[in-house]
């Protein structure tokens, strides 16, 4: 009889897609894949540590885990994995510890574990190679867009993330092995995909010299895979958007006009003490490029509010530059003070409800900013790929996204289906955030 593994993840497209990559390893050596529920022999648990309400929930499901089965055995792996200081090596919830860059292991670690008659915990953390982990997948949850990891790890240690220490130093994605898994996917007939990476400007920076590739480079030969048509990119950091940069991927027809560039404040004391290493006069600079060379491309952001030592006029600042760049969406973050971190150690901790008040300024503010890009987009054609069939007010709907990632309904008509790029036209709203589509 199959043993029964049920996976949860928690935490970012990168884990995500790292879950899926282990539950096809799962399921080629046998196991039956089942929902997260009582029943499963084994738990595997994709941790995250980015907030320390990311542990806790990390800490959480692994309990939840053992409570369905006392005798499953419960895989915690991740990145709270590898900042825990040695708690899950004591926790009985848990059986076996794999740490990132071990994730590749998991048939054989199990097997081993089984070997051993579960005996005593097996823990493997994180080795300090500096070799990209091969994870792949051939098909993916999302049934039209597919995620494709091809960096780990970052270099930046920036003052509030523990992320560098859980996710080791940079390590890229050898071109070829992408545009193999790219290739696959594109012959099982997804459309769209999304190169992501725990810090995706850095690609190929860690190649030696003589093998040196980029981020564009990546993407153009991405461009030349048949049956893919469209490309999009996860988070960027602002100092990538060259003008060489913005000039090339303008020419490719397959790439979205949407870009995340993380900001995470608009006041050049607070990125200071963030070591984030740009001013907000070169950001507004990247945004600038963005917009010369796209025809009103959604741009995006993250904020975090409430910094150690923002003061007032601070806040007001980073407020203010926002409001100038006009974003679509401000993806805002109260402060989390991470242990571990330089940030966590700082002078001028700001109250829980200051950090409250700042946030929900700043999401009234996004609020304004969506719907102004929204508004500006009725009337123009776009381009949606058709991913749902949704029933909303007693209506039958395809609902699927733009280039710009501008959330849209098209009426269901027969000669559509889901997986369909569509060349249509915005002309209102169905509620709020879902713009309503015509074909010509």
């Amino acid at each position: 009889m199959k043993k029964k593994a049920a996976l949860h993840n928690l935490g970012c497209k990168v884990n995500a897609y790292e879950v899926e990559a282990m539950q096809q390893l799962l399921e080629k050596a046998g196991y039956e894949i089942v929902p997260f529920e009582p029943g499963a022999d084994v738990y595997l648990i994709n941790t995250c540590t980015v907030t320390n309400i990311a542990d806790r929930k990390s800490r959480q499901m692994l309990h939840k885990a053992k409570k369905m089965n006392p005798d499953a055995i419960v895989v915690a792996t991740g990145c709270y994995v590898q900042t825990d200081e040695g708690k899950l090596d004591k926790d009985e919830a848990v059986d076996l510890i794999l740490g990132n860059n071990q994730k590749k292991q998991i048939v054989e670690v199990l097997e081993e574990y089984e070997r051993q008659h579960k005996k005593q915990k097996h823990v493997i953390k994180i080795n300090q190679t500096k070799e990209y982990e091969e994870l792949e997948i051939s098909h993916t949850a999302e049934h039209v867009r597919a995620y494709i990891k091809v960096q780990d790890g970052c270099n930046q240690f920036c003052t509030y993330c523990i992320i560098p220490y859980a996710r080791g130093r940079v390590r890229s994605r050898k071109i070829s092995q992408v545009i193999e898994e790219v290739q696959t996917l594109a012959a099982r007939g997804y459309k769209e995909v999304v190169l992501t990476g725990i810090h995706l400007s850095s690609y190929g920076l860690d190649f030696p010299e003589e093998e040196r590739e980029t981020l564009l480079s990546l993407i153009k030969a991405v461009h030349e895979v048949q049956g893919i048509q469209r490309i999009r990119l996860g988070s960027l950091e602002p100092r990538i958007i060259t003008e060489e940069f913005a000039r090339t991927i303008s020419a490719l027809p397959k790439m979205c006009p949407h870009f995340h560039l993380s900001l995470q404040s608009g006041c050049d004391a607070t990125l200071e003490r963030m070591n984030r290493r740009y001013t907000s006069t070169e950001y507004a600079e990247k945004c600038t490029l963005l917009r010369k060379y796209f025809d009103n491309p959604a741009l995006t952001t993250d904020v975090i509010v409430g910094f150690p030592m923002e003061t007032e006029e601070e806040f007001r600042m980073s407020r203010d530059f926002v409001d100038s760049i006009h974003f679509y969406e401000t993806h805002i973050f109260k402060y989390s003070r991470r242990h571990g971190t330089k940030a966590a150690a700082m002078d001028g901790q700001l109250t829980e409800s200051q950090k409250a008040i700042r946030s929900d300024e700043m999401l009234a503010l996004n609020e304004k900013h969506s719907r102004e890009y929204e508004e500006a987009m009725l009337g123009r054609e776009l381009e949606i790929l058709l991913e749902e069939e949704i029933e909303m007010n007693g209506e039958q709907w395809y609902l699927g996204h733009s280039k710009e990632y501008i959330k849209a309904v098209l009426k269901k008509q027969p000669q559509y289906g889901i997986n369909d790029i569509v060349r249509v036209t915005a002309d209102g709203f169905l509620e709020n955030h879902i713009v309503t589509v015509h074909t010509s």
